[in-house]
């Protein structure tokens, strides 16, 4: 994979994108030929078969590597992308499971045609804050980049402050807005991540981290403080601190993140409030809106 780009990003033991972007002139043949020749090579000299899926983005491209295994060869161009996803199950859709799907139906949709006749205020809706991603994805929209995994093992945000601090009422409002400014990070490099760390430095520059891991990724700044919040409380024990920070890492791409919870009906309307105060920040400014805690 390397002899055709530098920008492969693996996915597991034996799955990754690769962005043949611009190659067509450094290889002199098109995406399709190179990844053609990089199968007949694999097969020649390590012996194993391998399926391929060409697109313009990452939700086509993984479509398309699952069409003809094995030994497959599958290319979806961009104009024929929402015609062809049309007939296709919702199921189709990452992150859509059984579960989602059986709730999707409750709601009569179970074909990715009947999310494209939905507009954006519909799906906000009916599919909360994953409404918006949901329709983009139907029609075989995806502006996801291919990203080298080691390029970013982590998110992270700190502060060190102007005098120490011990009292944890004082320091939990700036613990939020470390974890927004984390949030904003993750969502501007399309990552979430599972485990959420928490740093704390005390006066006498002794270094303190306590983490905790999630089941599912999050990029969501209000989880991101949920999970970090109980941590700060249980050090806050009388010492002081002189610099706070956290993190997130076990990073996986936006779309596992956040997936709705069936059994909290009101995560979907907390994640939907988040994106809305994010969309209000994008037009106006950072300081547009804000969350009371954060502003005491």
């Amino acid at each position: 994979m390397e002899a055709l780009t530098p920008a492969i990003e693996p996915l597991s033991m034996d799955e990754a994108f690769l962005d043949l972007s611009g190659t067509e002139r450094l290889h002199g043949q098109c995406a399709a030929v190179s990844l053609a020749k990089l199968a007949a090579r694999i097969a020649r000299e390590i012996g194993i078969t391998v399926s391929i899926g060409l697109a313009p983005n990452k939700f086509l491209a993984k479509i398309a590597s699952d069409l003809d295994k094995p030994r497959g060869f599958a290319v979806i161009g961009a104009a024929e992308a929402a015609a062809f996803l049309a007939s296709k199950p919702v199921t189709l859709i990452h992150g859509i499971g059984k579960a989602s799907a059986a709730s999707f139906a409750a709601q009569g949709v179970t074909s990715i045609g009947q999310l494209q006749t939905m507009d954006d205020a519909e799906l906000l809706r009916r599919f909360g804050s994953h409404g918006l991603r949901l329709g983009r994805l139907s029609r075989g929209l995806d502006n996801r980049q291919v990203r080298p995994h080691g390029e970013t093992k982590g998110i992270s945000s700190e502060t060190t402050f102007f005098d120490d601090i011990s009292d944890f009422a004082e320091l939990d409002p700036l613990l939020w807005r470390q974890c927004e400014r984390v949030s904003a990070r993750a969502k501007k490099q399309g990552y979430g991540g599972r485990t959420i760390t928490l740093k704390l430095k005390t006066a006498n520059f002794r270094l303190r981290t306590r983490s905790t891991t999630r089941d599912t990724p999050t990029q969501l700044a209000e989880n991101i403080y949920q999970a970090s919040r109980p941590l700060l409380k249980a050090e806050c024990d009388g010492t002081s601190f002189r610099l706070m920070g956290v993190g997130i890492s076990h990073l996986e791409p936006e779309e596992r993140c956040d997936p709705p919870d069936l059994l909290d009906k009101s995560s979907g309307r907390k994640a939907a409030a988040e994106r809305a105060i994010d969309a209000v920040r994008a037009r106006f400014g950072a300081d547009a809106i804000g969350k009371g805690r954060g502003r005491r």
